[in-house]
């Protein structure tokens, strides 16, 4: 049977939240000291000691929400050690990333200052493996109360007069495991206890955010939904794409095998399974979809770059990156009344990257690309989009050869999003487009391809793999048939006539 693809424009199927284009920045390796902060006294260009370059690459993406300060770090982080002027603050070892030490320079007001200069919510994940309910109470109080309080006058103290807006607040993080070895029973009546202190100050409304479970832990989903879903607003899922066999041996960023390319996308394309079957026990308690599912930890982990510390997981990004992104985000679509946000891990030369630097050097992943390519679906509304692109094959397995996903925006523009999986064979794809009222239509599109399974960009090289112009469609009679390129990820727009 030929490949083909139904868009039916007139089936709407709600808003895809641009907080799905989230990201997450842990203190973890070089992601936050060198990647985002250097200090106002680096030679490297920047504002109160935030890196220029960095912001101005993640407003180009329209970046949404960025979570902090963990990760496995956020159930050890003390807010207080990071805040008040920089040289007396406390310094700490990083215990879970690499033993280095922490001297606590970002902090709360670093933090919502690089919040406010990108643009984007805060997303704060408070410490419940190893802080108090007293702790995480007067962070909120300091971060949001406007009125006479001990919390309010220490951040007057310490130069912010008027409170910050903060939505997105995480009771823990992974606490079934590096979050305090918890059962899922012990946690719910934790998590249950310490929102109750995660207060609304003046006008501002928290989302309540639950530690949800590891991949597919269905058991912590249906304890958490039962004990605490109506504490809650949004529950979490962490899920990572891992080709290699064992945790010890991921398999390598760079240098890989084709079985390793096709593996990669294999259980990238299981994060539907996981959300489908998450999905399932959260409409039991909760069949109104009142409760979001955030996947605020996703993306590859593979080995470390040869020669780096291994506690700062830093690691390459290619094309393949980019393709586990495309198909991710096709995904999180599908799932669009259930999945309200999601955070790639992480932002800045940590695992799957938009953004490597070294030094004064700066470079735009794969991954990168695909967020800025898709970055059209943020707040528009889903469409429906019928995608049989046939599949393919390799050693006796079989995934998807295309994947896709389509909305339309506030002004009338439809965007489709493509993905070919195969390494070495195109994709010939009729996209048959119905229910816009014969409307007449001009096309246009963009691509993202590699010339190589392990094509990455690197500081010598930064324009390795970069987003061209996509001209290899035909239109006729409502039928926009696309030729895709061997691994690539292309959108497609299609804007009305007058």
């Amino acid at each position: 049977m030929a490949n083909r693809a139904i868009l039916n424009v007139d089936l709407r199927r709600g808003t895809i939240n641009r907080n799905i284009y989230g990201h997450f920045s842990e203190h973890l390796g070089r992601c936050i000291y060198e990647g985002i902060w250097v200090g106002e006294d680096s030679p490297i260009p920047n504002t109160n000691g935030i890196r220029n370059d960095v912001v101005q690459a993640l407003k180009q993406i329209n970046i949404p929400v960025l979570r902090w300060p963990g990760g496995c770090f956020a159930d050890e982080y003390h807010w207080k050690d990071g805040i008040g002027p920089r040289e007396e603050r406390k310094r700490m070892v990083n215990t879970h990333w690499g033993g280095v030490v922490e001297n606590n320079h970002f902090g709360t007001h670093e933090f919502m200052m690089l919040c406010d200069m990108l643009g984007c919510e805060p997303y704060i994940n408070g410490n419940v493996g190893s802080g108090t309910v007293q702790e995480m109470s007067e962070w909120v109080e300091y971060l949001t109360f406007g009125g006479v309080s001990p919390m309010s006058e220490l951040r007057q103290t310490n130069g912010r007069q008027e409170p910050w807006k903060v939505t997105y607040f995480g009771v823990g993080n992974e606490n079934w495991g590096c979050g305090g070895n918890m059962r899922p029973e012990y946690y719910a009546d934790l998590y249950r206890r310490y929102q109750t202190y995660v207060r609304n100050y003046d006008d501002n409304k928290i989302h309540r955010i639950a530690c949800g479970p590891n991949v597919d832990d269905y058991n912590w989903t249906e304890v958490l939904m039962r004990e605490a879903s109506r504490f809650m607003d949004s529950l979490t899922l962490h899920y990572y794409t891992v080709p290699g066999d064992t945790w010890e041996d991921k398999g390598p960023a760079t240098g890989f095998e084709t079985s390793e390319w096709f593996k990669t996308l294999e259980k990238a394309l299981r994060m539907d399974e996981l959300i489908t079957k998450h999905s399932v026990i959260m409409d039991k308690y909760d069949p109104e979809k009142r409760v979001g599912l955030i996947v605020d930890e996703w993306g590859t982990w593979y080995n470390v770059e040869p020669g780096t510390n291994p506690g700062f997981l830093y690691q390459q990004n290619t094309i393949r990156d980019a393709l586990v992104a495309g198909l991710t985000f096709n995904i999180f679509h599908k799932h669009n009344e259930r999945v309200r946000m999601a955070n790639i891990a992480q932002t800045v030369n940590v695992l799957q990257s938009v953004i490597l630097t070294e030094g004064e050097k700066m470079v735009l992943t794969p991954t990168y690309h695909v967020f800025d390519m898709f970055k059209v679906h943020q707040d528009a509304e889903r469409i429906d989009l019928e995608v049989d692109g046939g599949a393919y094959s390799y050693d006796g397995r079989e995934i998807p050869a295309v994947t896709g996903s389509a909305s339309i925006n506030a002004d009338g523009v439809v965007h489709i999003s493509l993905c070919n999986t195969n390494h070495a064979e195109k994709a010939v794809v009729p996209v048959d487009v119905r229910g816009w009222g014969g409307q007449s239509f001009e096309v246009t599109g963009t691509v993202l391809a590699g010339d190589m399974i392990d094509a990455h960009n690197t500081f010598a090289a930064p324009d390795t793999v970069a987003p061209q112009a996509f001209h290899s469609f035909t239109v006729e009679g409502g039928v926009v048939t696309a030729e895709l390129p061997p691994m690539s990820v292309a959108v497609l727009a299609l804007t009305p006539k007058a």
